[in-house]
């Protein structure tokens, strides 16, 4: 891809993010917000996790999402009985009794984690190194991921029969938690009339995996304003009780906060935000406008706030 400068490159960006977003919409309806923030992850080199009881589309979303990149896609049903293994690849003895390591499904640009906690925490972490370093330890060997490298998870409520809280961190390796709700009755609607007869819809690939690596180096290169920043990092250490940036909510209603992790994801994600706009440059209003979905995995809370039965949202549009 050749552009003449960064500034053409970013409009270009907002050109694709646009059709990558209608062409999504032909399947999925009434989640544009959610359609929106899976991509601004992806053009962030993060992660996402999502969450909703069963039936509101969520593996629909990452297989159609899947189509429209046209990378290399693999999923992965987790159960209760699924291995590291079964995720990573095992050695096997091949007929001139040498152990040849055989990859595993995580050997894709874009990983499905369907059902995430649904099976123990020993399999949940296999992915740890995957997601962070973009890599994996086999057998003693260690193998390079394809890039890009994304991890959709879905996860049912954790309230469900049958599911496994995701260890601490492994939720923070994901950049967004994003929470789907049940749709509008008109979305239902045209969901339903959709489903139910013979409509199809042909959903083409519109962006190559060389133009997302490019996409994803060009978002570095977003400068930011020393005041937004200060702002991303400070909201960051807001949720950390007991230290001098917290306010009366956070010492009052957690137990800890986010890591610097989170602030490296506020950044990133305000710069991809803006550049979907059509900004050059994001400001605070960018940084808010992702800070829930960075922010409400990462931050645990207390007895009070449990008791209270205080939601995670409402402290973080408190800290906001």
């Amino acid at each position: 891809m050749k552009y003449k400068n960064d500034v053409e490159a970013l409009d270009a960006l907002k050109e694709k993010f646009d059709l990558l977003r209608t062409e999504i919409k032909k399947v999925i309806y009434g989640q544009d917000e959610i359609i929106n923030q899976v991509l601004i992850s992806l053009f962030s080199r993060g992660h996402c996790l999502l969450i909703g009881v069963p039936g509101l589309a969520k593996t629909l979303l990452v297989t159609t999402i899947a189509k429209v990149l046209g990378l290399k896609y693999n999923r992965i049903q987790f159960t209760p009985d699924l291995m590291p293994s079964d995720i990573i690849g095992t050695e096997i003895l091949d007929k001139e009794r040498q152990f040849k390591f055989i990859q595993g499904p995580l050997f894709a640009n874009i990983i499905l984690a369907d059902e995430i906690n649904r099976t123990p925490p020993k399999t949940q972490s296999a992915l740890l190194e995957a997601m962070q370093e973009r890599a994996i330890t086999a057998a003693g060997q260690h193998f390079e991921l394809d890039k890009p490298f994304f991890v959709l998870a879905t996860q049912n409520p954790i309230e469900q029969e049958g599911t496994y809280p995701l260890p601490e961190a492994q939720l923070d390796r994901f950049m967004f938690s994003i929470w789907l709700d049940y749709p509008k009755l008109e979305d239902e609607l045209t969901i339903v009339k959709n489903t139910t007869s013979t409509y199809e819809v042909d959903i083409k690939p519109v962006i190559s995996g060389e133009e997302i690596r490019f996409f994803q180096e060009l978002i570095r290169k977003i400068p930011i304003n020393d005041n937004v920043l200060r702002y991303a990092v400070t909201l960051a250490a807001k949720t950390r009780p007991g230290t001098k940036e917290a306010i009366d909510t956070t010492n009052q209603y957690l137990k800890w906060g986010a890591g610097p992790r989170a602030s490296q994801y506020l950044a990133l994600g305000a710069k991809t935000n803006a550049a979907i706009n059509g900004k050059y440059s994001p400001d605070i209003e960018d940084v808010k406008a992702i800070a829930s979905t960075i922010l409400r995995h990462r931050v645990i809370k207390n007895y009070k706030a449990e008791a209270e039965n205080i939601h995670v949202d409402k402290i973080i549009n408190k800290l906001l």
